[in-house]
């Protein structure tokens, strides 16, 4: 089953303000787990500023899953990157998924995703 749920995000290039998620494809994987492809978008200045992480926070803000971003990426935006094996407690039907950046951490767009959509 996978999941893929989008939000319409406006970014101006020329501020690299804080970091957006845009999409969020979430498939359950044998055994349970769940892949999380997600886009992000942040106009990344070099070293200095760029989008360095994003995770997958349960609704009481239990972080399930990060996905660290070694490098900017200022040629390539969005950009899609993913994460295997986030364990899903039982019960937990909704995640959020949160883009960080070096200088502003959060408090770009997120997207929030129903697990049990079909």
């Amino acid at each position: 089953m996978a999941i893929l749920v989008a939000a319409s995000v406006a970014v101006p290039p020329a501020s690299a303000g804080e970091a957006d998620v845009e999409s969020v494809k979430a498939t359950r994987q044998e055994g349970g787990a769940w892949r999380f492809d997600v886009a992000v978008r942040h106009a990344d200045a070099g070293w200095d500023h760029y989008a360095d992480r994003w995770d997958v926070v349960a609704p009481d803000g239990t972080v399930l899953g990060t996905r660290t971003l070694l490098h900017p990426h200022d040629e390539e935006q969005p950009f899609t990157r993913s994460l295997t094996g986030v364990s899903i407690p039982d019960g937990i039907t909704v995640v959020t998924v949160r883009a960080h950046d070096s200088v502003h951490g959060y408090g770009g767009a997120e997207v929030t995703v129903d697990l049990t959509a079909d």
